[in-house]
């Protein structure tokens, strides 16, 4: 059973406002942002900070690629720019080739990943972000693989800074993020991660046809 002590946020708006008390909002108004969505359940958060930085807001696709006979375990994740990023110790543990890895992303790439994409961008790719600042915006982080390949999604599109906000995240990632972003913002960290449900009292489910809806 869950202890309501454990309990940080009662829904995704609460977590936004809070994340928003840790952002240096009024600085950042001092230039221009994008701010993207990690996830479907990022994305009324994102809404909320895009808003209030008076800034655009795009969400960024990816799908994970989960290992061979373990439909609960992610090895990688490919965005709809193709950027792969490897679970590299999950791979190692599990004996799974690169080979295998780079062919099922590319699998997954072609035959479910650009279907989403044309229908959230009408056939259009993600524009280019040259000279452009970031923020990437997630519900949480579990692993931080998903984030990780967008930090170098917007890099490789051209980013002038990509940061990262989130309300929740386990202390192990904060290193990893903080090492391929310009700046991490959160609202808490935690040695003893579970998982993001964990710590919202309601996270309602959130799925393409909402995330249209939003935009």
């Amino acid at each position: 059973m869950q202890n309501d002590e454990q309990i940080y946020f009662k829904n995704r708006d609460v977590a936004a406002f809070r994340l928003l008390d840790v952002l240096p909002i009024d600085s950042m108004k001092l230039e221009d942002w994008t701010v993207f969505a990690t996830s479907y359940g990022g994305v009324p958060i994102a809404k909320i900070i895009a808003n209030r930085l008076e800034s655009n807001f795009d969400l960024l696709l990816s799908s994970k690629i989960m290992a061979p006979n373990n439909e609960d375990c992610e090895i990688a994740i490919v965005t709809e720019s193709e950027e792969v990023v490897i679970h590299e110790e999950l791979a190692k543990s599990f004996e799974i080739s690169l080979d295998f890895i780079f062919a099922k992303s590319k699998q997954v790439y072609d035959n479910e990943l650009m279907k989403t994409v044309k229908l959230y961008r009408q056939d259009a790719r993600i524009e280019e972000l040259t000279n452009k600042n970031v923020l990437l915006v997630d519900e949480g982080l579990n692993t931080g693989l998903t984030m990780m390949a967008c930090i170098k999604t917007a890099i490789n599109l051209g980013a002038k800074s990509v940061s990262v906000a989130t309300p929740i995240l386990p202390s192990a990632t904060v290193p990893t993020i903080e090492t391929i972003a310009d700046d991490l913002y959160y609202v808490k960290k935690l040695d003893h991660f579970v998982f993001i449900d964990f710590y919202y009292d309601k996270l309602e489910n959130i799925d393409f046809e909402d995330v249209k809806n939003i935009k």
